[in-house]
């Protein structure tokens, strides 16, 4: 009863755990009921945490007895009872008598989840959750007027109304909330869209005697909270039949100024056309999405085009691109920027389309929670050519199963809205949510999705956390590594370098000493032979002491020139140019003597000691 509004529903708690701790007694307290049910919060980000919390992950563990608090409505009062666990239903019914001066004999205590429940049943055999919502009905009772009638009717044209409407020809029950302000006939333009059945044609049971189409459903006189109703259609407007005394309600036949025309019959037309149901073009919704579109995007662009066209501009933001890239868009990023994907399959053929869009899809709190928890991608089926498209992606991205799941809903059954969760091998398909559900039981859905989802993107962000932390480790030791490798790169290339400069030097070394070798060969052929000590000409007999220590003994004519010496000493590994010969007393350089003078002009006759140095 509080449209799944967290924000009142935590405050009810609050309140009332707060009453019973300070009193300490388990009894009911009343208050003024709400001037109207709170309204669905606005897709801000100051009211995200209404439909963001993530539900109950643990058990609080309370001390015995269970106490269960229940929000018990009775036309404009609101009850609150804090009651035990073990008590029965007729307990709260008597503390109720007490509270609002009603029988219990007349009252009717309704809201039960499990149905409609006899009064020695136990709470505690209903499995009830600490805060529950009732309302309590008294139909042999009629209202009594007050001097506060216009302001009760005030509130009461913001409060919610549900509406219980039985199709008898289909065999089906819709429930639907309106607010107090809406007029009984756009009611009936609503049901128009659910049920096929145009407003002229309708035929109702359950409004008030005094209900007329112009009235709004405050003013009515219809039970609040919830209020049962049905319909059918009439088969010609002559069979409208009066009311009987015996029955309170009246059977309404809808013939109001926004139907003042012939039955399409007379004019040759189908009523299905009128509704979108034929083929003529002329009367018919443009379609969501065109006919064998090729690219993906444009059908998105004319999906939300016309989607805002038929619904306004509160409704998801529809993601524009391929479902390929939604799923990227959702699965593939960052573990705390994942996001569930919801997968919208529209089918104008379905009766439920309409009202669907227009009170569940653009619901603020479902736009809300949708754009702040979801990457939200659409597609129409409502074409055989685009339902066969739709089919091949998600057999592509999804499997198999899903698009047999998809195959298996038949078109009444749609829309549907596919939640998928990414996971690390594949992507599972949490929920499927059909089009006969409310505002509620969607949001419910949502937030239980989501709370599985949450459970999962914490084990991942932890795994994730871990995983970067395991490969910063190893690039750290990886850099460590190259740094390494550089080092020892470079230390290889200075050694390779120094053996090649080595080798570069030996290999000049080598050919200076080869060079020096030829050179001094060719001189040691070239020297004139040794002369015999007795001979016709002067002999000079020379002793050179080389650096080593050891002497070169050599005999030369006297007429020999000094160059023939030089090259004798040349021969022996000492050049002129790095060595200079010199005499022992008095000290002459004798290789700077001419080398054309000969040894008696150098006086080096007829014996001398020389000995070499070398140059500095």
């Amino acid at each position: 009863l509080n449209n799944w509004d967290l924000v009142v529903s935590s405050n009810i708690s609050s309140n009332l755990s707060s009453v019973a701790s300070q009193a300490n007694i388990y009894g009911p307290h009343s208050q003024a009921a709400p001037a109207a049910p709170p309204a669905a919060p606005a897709a801000s980000s100051s009211s995200s945490s209404a439909f963001c919390p993530a539900l109950p992950s643990r058990h609080i563990v309370e001390r015995q007895p269970r106490m269960l608090n229940f929000r018990v409505e009775y036309r404009q009062r609101t009850v609150e009872v804090v009651i035990e666990e073990g008590s029965v239903v007729g307990e709260i019914k008597q503390i109720l008598e007490t509270e609002l001066q009603v029988p219990v004999s007349k009252m009717q205590l309704k809201g039960w989840k499990s149905g409609d429940v006899s009064d020695s049943i136990v709470l505690q055999s209903l499995h009830l959750p600490k805060n529950n919502s009732l309302y309590v009905l008294t139909p042999d009772i009629t209202p009594t007027a007050s001097t506060s009638q216009n302001s009760v009717l005030q509130e009461s044209l913001n409060q919610n109304f549900l509406l219980v409407i039985s199709h008898r020809e289909a065999q089906r029950d819709y429930n639907l909330n309106f607010p107090g302000s809406r007029t009984i006939q756009e009611v009936k333009r609503n049901v128009s869209d659910l049920t096929n059945i145009p407003v002229r044609h309708q035929q109702w049971e359950g409004w008030p005697a005094s209900a007329s189409d112009s009235m709004t459903l405050a003013a009515s006189g219809i039970s609040y909270p919830c209020h049962h109703l049905g319909v059918c259609r009439r088969s010609s407007p002559a069979n409208t039949q009066e009311p009987t005394e015996e029955c309170a309600d009246v059977h309404m036949v809808s013939d109001s100024e926004g139907d003042d025309f012939e039955d399409a019959s007379e004019f040759g037309v189908d009523e299905s056309e009128m509704f979108g149901m034929g083929t003529s073009t002329g009367c018919r919704k443009a379609p969501l999405m065109p006919e064998n579109t090729e690219n993906e995007v444009d059908a998105l662009l004319h999906f939300t085009a016309e989607f805002t066209t038929r619904y306004g501009e509160c409704h998801p933001v529809f993601f524009i691109g391929t479902l390929e890239a939604a799923s990227q868009e959702a699965f593939y990023g960052k573990a705390r920027d994942r996001k569930l994907l919801a997968i919208y399959l529209h089918n104008d053929e379905s009766v439920l389309g309409n009202v669907f869009c227009s009170q569940m899809m653009c619901a603020d709190s479902i736009v809300s929670y949708l754009s702040q928890n979801f990457i939200t991608w659409a597609w129409d089926v409502t074409k055989e050519a685009n339902k066969a498209r739709l089919l091949t992606m998600c057999t592509r991205h999804f499997g198999s199963v899903v698009a047999q799941t998809i195959r298996t809903y038949k078109t009444d059954q749609f829309p549907l809205l596919l939640i998928v969760m990414g996971k690390r091998t594949s992507n599972e398909v949490l929920n499927v949510i059909q089009g006969n559900t409310t505002v509620d039981e969607l949001m419910m859905r949502l937030m239980g999705a989501m709370e599985i989802f949450t459970a999962q993107q914490q084990e991942d962000i932890k795994d994730e956390d871990e995983r970067e932390a395991r490969e910063m480790v190893k690039r750290e030791q990886d850099e460590a590594y190259q740094l390494s490798l550089e080092a020892d790169r470079k230390k290889r290339e200075a050694q390779e370098r120094e053996q090649a400069e080595q080798l570069r030097l030996q290999q000049i070394q080598k050919e200076a000493d080869d060079e020096k070798e030829a050179i001094r060969l060719s001189l040691e052929h070239a020297l004139p032979p040794e002369p015999a000590e007795e001979g016709g000409e002067p002999i000079s007999k020379l002793r050179i002491r080389t650096p080593s220590g050891e002497f070169l003994v050599r005999r030369f004519l006297g007429s020999t020139k000094l160059q023939v010496l030089f090259d004798f000493v040349a021969s022996k590994g000492y050049p002129w140019e790095d060595f200079k010969l010199l005499t022992t007393f008095p000290r002459r350089n004798i290789t700077q003597l001419d080398p054309a003078s000969s040894l008696l002009e150098a006086k080096l006759f007829p014996q001398e000691t020389l000995f070499l140095e070398a140059k500095e």
